[in-house]
């Protein structure tokens, strides 16, 4: 299935139309966008400058994962799929370790009230 991107604003280090065809295509949780790209994506130009590639998200319908499109040549691609795969895993690792610490947390003030 041919996927082209929606987007009008086509970076310049994209060639048109050999880098939109075939994109890199994974899932994030929907939940680690902000952490991954910034509020309202903002930090999404810049990544996309230093991977030299283009990216296009899509809300799934379940609308707890996101597709994310990787548009760019091969090598570009892959390792800009790679950086934000990575990326991503490392929040989903901290955001869990936080609401470990955040459990831990809850369940000292339960027994330090038991103990009243």
């Amino acid at each position: 299935m041919e996927s082209y991107p929606t987007r009008t604003d086509i970076p310049p280090w994209v060639k048109i139309p050999e880098d939109l065809q075939d994109p890199e295509v994974f899932q994030v949780q929907t939940l680690l966008l902000n952490s991954l790209f910034g509020p309202q994506g903002s930090r999404i130009p810049y990544i996309e400058q230093v991977s030299q590639a283009m990216f296009e998200l899509k809300t799934l319908e379940s609308s707890e994962l996101t597709e994310v499109l990787v548009y760019g040549s091969h090598n570009n691609k892959l390792r800009a799929k790679w950086m934000l795969q990575s990326m991503a895993e490392r929040c989903r690792l901290r955001q869990e370790r936080g609401m470990l610490k955040l459990e831990e947390a809850m369940k000292t003030l339960e027994l330090g009230q038991c103990g009243e």
